[in-house]
C-alpha cells in the first residue's frame, strides 16, 4: 500500500493539457486516489474563484478537500474558508510599483477574485478570464483590501530582458519568479507552494514524507523540493527536473499525472 496521502498537483503545464483541460485520463487516476483515501490539492498562483471550475469537475468543490491559491499565501477549503493567509500591506505594492515602472514592466495586483490592471500593456487579461479586471492608474487602487499577489505579464523576450535588472533590494525582500513564459509573479517573503502545504499537512496530521507533489515551473521548485516525493513532468523546465525526485516519462499533454498516480500511489 502507498504511504502518499495528499498528492499535491500544480495546474498549468501539469494537470492541465496545453489547451486548459484535463485528461480523462488524468480524471480517472484522481479519482481512484481519492477512492483511496488520498487528499487531492490543488496548489496554484491562481486565486479560488479561478479554479472553481477545475474544482468542480473533479467532485472537489467540497468543505472537506483543500487547496493552495496564490502560490502559497492561502490554505482554503474548498468552499472558501481560509485556514491560513499571508498577503502584502500597501506599502509593500508601492515599493513593487516604483521598481516595476522603472524597468517598463506592467503590474497588475490580484485581491482575491478582482485583478487591478494599472497598466494597459499587461497581457494579465488575456489568460485569466475568470477573474474580474479593474482598470486604472496604480494610486486610483483602493488601499483598505487584501493584496494578495503582484504579476508583470508582457512579452517573454523583453520580460527576460528586464528580469535581471529588478533589484537586489527587492529580490531579497520578496519571492519573485516566473510561472509562465509571459508571467512573472511577486509573493509575500517566505510564500512559496511549499509554505502553503505546510500549513495544510499540520492542519491534517500528515508527514512531510507522506506528500506527493508534481510540477513543471520556478514557481514549483520550493514544493517538490519539499515533498516527500516531487515529480517533474517531461515538459517541465531543467531546473525543476535537476531537482525533482523523478521525472515522469510523460507530459502535460500525454496524461503524466495518471502515469504519476498508478506508479507511486495505486501500485505501490
Amino acid at each position: 500500500m502507498s504511504n502518499i496521502k495528499l498528492l499535491a498537483l500544480d495546474l498549468d503545464g501539469t494537470l492541465l493539457t496545453h489547451d486548459k483541460q484535463i485528461s480523462a485520463e488524468n480524471k480517472a487516476a484522481i479519482k481512484q486516489a481519492q477512492a483511496a483515501g488520498v487528499h487531492v490539492v490543488i496548489t496554484t498562483g491562481r486565486p479560488l474563484k479561478a479554479i472553481e471550475h477545475i474544482l468542480k469537475e473533479l467532485d472537489l468543490l467540497v468543505a472537506s478537500e483543500y487547496s493552495i491559491t496564490f502560490n502559497g499565501g492561502l490554505v482554503q477549503r474548498n468552499n472558501g474558508e481560509i485556514l491560513s493567509k499571508k498577503t502584502f500591506s500597501y506599502d509593500d505594492l508601492v515599493a513593487i510599483h516604483e521598481a516595476l515602472t522603472a524597468l517598463d514592466l506592467p503590474l497588475d495586483v490580484i485581491s482575491e477574485g478582482v485583478a487591478y490592471e494599472t497598466n494597459p500593456s499587461s497581457l494579465y487579461q488575456g489568460f485569466s478570464p475568470f477573474l474580474d479586471f479593474v482598470e486604472g492608474p496604480f494610486d486610483t487602487m483602493p488601499r483598505d483590501i487584501i493584496f494578495n499577489k503582484a504579476v508583470s505579464a508582457i512579452d517573454a523576450d523583453f520580460l527576460d530582458q528586464q528580469i535581471p535588472k529588478i533589484p537586489v533590494a527587492l529580490k531579497a525582500k520578496y519571492e519573485i519568479f516566473k510561472s509562465r513564459d509571459i508571467l512573472l509573479e511577486i509573493m509575500p517573503k517566505g510564500v512559496v507552494k511549499s509554505f502553503g502545504l505546510e500549513k495544510l499537512i499540520a492542519i491534517l496530521g500528515i508527514e512531510q514524507c507522506n506528500v506527493m507533489a508534481m510540477g513543471d515551473e520556478e514557481n514549483d521548485l520550493a514544493m517538490l523540493e519539499w515533498a516527500g516525493l516531487g515529480i517533474a513532468m517531461k515538459n517541465a523546465t531543467p531546473e525543476v527536473k535537476a531537482l525533482a525526485d523523478v521525472v515522469a516519462p510523460f507530459t502535460n499533454d500525454e496524461h503524466g499525472v495518471a502515469w504519476a498516480i498508478q506508479t507511486y500511489i495505486l501500485e505501490d
